[in-house]
């Protein structure tokens, strides 16, 4: 299944560049230049970054009651998955991309998760008064992983044509400006935002990927 390959291959490339890409943060230019004189890597270019930007307090918090749109999303798959479930009796009868799809949340979960409790570096600001973990940014990691899905199930389960773009439409901007938004809200360096994209897009490869492999499409 070559179109199966192709993505799973892009997914795992993008995996191996972020690893690579977190050595370099803590081996290129590492200089205690953050919070309470921690380290950062590429540390010149992320401080001068960050000057440029600045801090946007008021881009920060809507980006980040914005974070609860992605929620909203797994929330509803979630919906979908405990509904064939209930009404076919078994969970293997549920249809496989969205258990698949469910598999995947959790590992973009798990993934939240290690990296908070082992933070690479911190945020160049503090957070209500506390460090926080930044490496890589966790709302464009959720986002990044979360709204392609969306666009995914909606070319499966959506009829309407008009619908269906809207949808890749909504996910498209919502997407954009997220990122951006998180770039230059000053609450997170480049490199946290560059992380989080080479990790999400290598998640979201593999999970596309399986589910080509599973549901037999993209047939050689």
């Amino acid at each position: 299944m070559k179109k199966g390959k192709s993505i799973l291959f892009w997914g795992m490339a993008s995996l191996i560049i972020f690893v690579i890409w977190t050595v370099l943060i803590q081996v290129v230019d590492v200089q205690p230049l953050g919070q309470k004189g921690t380290n950062i890597g590429f540390a010149v270019f992320n401080t001068r970054f960050h000057q440029m930007t600045g801090t946007n307090m008021t881009l920060y918090t809507v980006t980040d009651w914005l974070g609860l749109v992605p929620m909203g999303v797994c929330m509803i798959f979630a919906i979908v998955g405990l509904s064939q479930w209930i009404r076919r009796r078994s969970i293997v009868k549920v249809d496989k991309d969205i258990l698949i799809l469910g598999m995947y949340y959790v590992v973009v979960i798990l993934g939240y998760l290690i990296f908070e409790m082992i933070p690479i570096n911190y945020r160049p600001i503090p957070i209500d008064g506390i460090m926080e973990a930044s490496y890589p940014s966790s709302t464009t990691l959720l986002v990044l992983s979360v709204m392609p899905t969306l666009m995914e199930q909606g070319h499966r389960r959506i009829k309407a044509t008009a619908l269906r773009y809207g949808v890749d439409v909504f996910a498209i901007l919502f997407s954009v400006f997220m990122v951006i938004g998180r770039l230059i809200s000053g609450v997170h360096w480049f490199t946290d935002i560059a992380g989080a994209i080479l990790l999400s897009a290598g998640l979201f490869g593999i999970y596309k990927a399986a589910v080509v492999f599973i549901t037999k499409e993209g047939k050689a």
